[in-house]
């Protein structure tokens, strides 16, 4: 039996200064799913990860988020839901420890005991945080930044995680290693959106995929399908 949706976008549309970036935007995310949304800058990848987070009102469409519905609610509310976003360029506080980092991502937990064991969670999956628990953001190397990103959005707990750019600028191995943790993360039961321009590294991770081209909606289905489709070597691969 199909797992059920546990995000559902329906006919969504949203922009900026009465621009739209998002024009009638439909997607499904499947409880236990990588899916993988993919397209060139200033698609709306971003657009839509922050309009779901509930950093961006729509303009008209709904989001529905375990059949509560979650468009326009501001982003704490979508937090305390169950969503959390790392974003595009990780928007760390330099100035702040990991550790510090890791417990500002956990203020929806008002639990001391739930704060503490999400912390020794993450500092499983990415052992080097420990290591670095006192060191400051701003002085680590931008795949050790990543990871205190994507470990700071699981202290949250969340139920599905949306992803942006987690490759961008950083090296091919650590890319690799971010990969691999958020495979072992799926693999645990969490749902992730991935928002990615490394088309066959998000590919190959992800189950499912959409293309989004200028705003709209041009191609999903299984993520290995699309990999051979026309539009995906013609504009992402350069065949």
């Amino acid at each position: 039996m199909a797992a059920s949706a546990l995000l559902t976008v329906d006919d969504l549309t949203a922009g900026y200064g009465g621009l739209p970036a998002l024009r009638g935007v439909s997607l499904e995310v499947r409880a236990g799913e990588i899916v993988a949304l993919v397209g060139a800058n200033g698609a709306g990848k971003t657009t839509l990860l922050k309009t779901i987070a509930g950093l961006l009102p729509p303009e008209s469409g709904r989001i529905t988020f375990e059949g509560q519905r979650l468009d326009g609610r501001p982003a704490h509310a979508v937090v305390r839901a169950g969503i959390a976003l790392v974003p595009e360029g990780r928007r760390l506080f330099a100035k702040l420890t990991v550790r510090e980092n890791l417990l500002l991502g956990a203020y929806v937990q008002r639990d001391e005991r739930t704060r503490r064991q999400a912390l020794d969670e993450v500092f499983a999956l990415f052992p080097i945080l420990a290591e670095r628990a006192g060191q400051t953001a701003g002085t680590m190397s931008g795949g050790e930044q990543q990871m205190l990103a994507i470990a700071r959005g699981l202290m949250s707990r969340p139920r599905l995680l949306l992803l942006d750019e987690p490759s961008l600028g950083i090296m091919p191995r650590l890319v690799s290693r971010i990969y691999d943790t958020l495979a072992a993360i799926n693999r645990q039961g969490l749902t992730v959106l991935l928002v990615e321009q490394n088309v066959h590294a998000a590919l190959a991770l992800a189950s499912r995929a959409y293309v989004i081209q200028t705003g709209r909606m041009v191609l999903d289905g299984p993520a290995q399908e699309l990999l051979g489709t026309e539009v995906v070597r013609r504009a992402f691969l350069g065949l």
